[in-house]
C-alpha cells in the first residue's frame, strides 16, 4: 500500500480540485448545462482514483486506476472549455485549470508507463 499524499501527481491534483470547487460553487444558479457540477466531480475523481489505487495491494493495481484518473482529467478539460466558451466569467481561471489538467495528464501517463515498465 502506498501513501497517495506522496505522489507528485496527487499533490498537483488536490489543489486543482479545491480551486475548481471554490470557484464553481460561486457560479450563479442554474448552472450552465450542469457543467460546473460535472467539473467538480471530474476534478475530485482524479485524486480519488489515485487514492483508491494506492490503497490496493500492488503497483499493478494502482496502474488499473490511473486510466480512470486520466479520463477524469480529460473530462475536466472538456467541461472547462465548455464553461469558458459559454462565458461563465472565469476565463483566466479556466485557462489555469486547463494548464494544470494537461500537466496532470502528462504526470499520470508517465506514472502509468513507469508502473507498467517496472512490472
Amino acid at each position: 500500500m502506498r501513501d497517495f499524499h506522496k505522489l507528485p501527481v496527487w499533490q498537483k491534483s488536490h489543489p486543482l480540485t479545491l480551486r475548481v470547487s471554490r470557484v464553481t460553487a460561486a457560479c450563479p444558479e442554474p448552472e450552465i448545462l450542469g457543467v460546473t457540477g460535472q467539473m467538480r466531480r471530474a476534478a475530485a475523481s482524479i485524486e480519488t482514483n489515485l487514492a483508491e489505487g494506492c490503497g490496493r495491494d500492488s503497483p499493478l493495481e494502482l496502474a488499473r486506476f490511473l486510466p480512470r484518473a486520466l479520463g477524469s482529467a480529460g473530462e475536466l478539460e472538456g467541461q472547462t472549455e465548455i464553461a469558458r466558451d459559454l462565458g461563465d466569467g472565469n476565463g483566466k481561471q479556466a485557462a489555469g485549470w486547463l494548464v494544470s489538467a494537461t500537466e496532470i495528464k502528462r504526470m499520470l501517463a508517465g506514472l502509468l508507463k513507469r508502473l507498467n515498465t517496472d512490472n
